[in-house]
């Protein structure tokens, strides 16, 4: 058996080294170290939705109520993202409103949206 000869190398290097019946010389050259990718940063849950069933416009509204300040309107057919329910005013026997999700403000009564997913109560 031969010796190999390495040269400006490391120990982990030398230890990996292994030649057979050969006479090598290893020179030192810059190694580039693989570094594994940062992990993806982890995803925002998917908020539940929500699907427009009135046949006009819903009103968007500043708090569970008819007559809270209008914020706009949502066209019939659209599909919403919905953040939490809670109670507010009954509104054709529905007591529940929708907090609109994907940061967007104000509240859509229940009785109008019809849900895709479990929505779950605002705490």
């Amino acid at each position: 058996m031969r010796r190999v000869a390495l040269v400006g190398t490391s120990a982990a290097l030398a230890g990996a080294v292994a030649l057979c019946g050969a006479s090598a010389a290893v020179a030192a050259a810059p190694t580039a170290v693989a570094h594994p990718a940062p992990a993806p940063a982890a995803a925002k849950a998917a908020e539940p939705t929500g699907k427009v069933v009135s046949r006009i416009n819903l009103s968007i509204r500043e708090q569970p109520t008819t007559s809270s300040k209008s914020l706009g309107s949502v066209r019939p057919g659209t599909v919403i993202a919905l953040h939490c329910k809670k109670d507010g005013q009954n509104v054709d026997g529905n007591h529940l409103w929708y907090m609109l999700g994907d940061g967007k403000r104000g509240y859509v009564s229940a009785r109008y949206v019809k849900n895709l997913a479990v929505v779950p109560y605002c705490k």
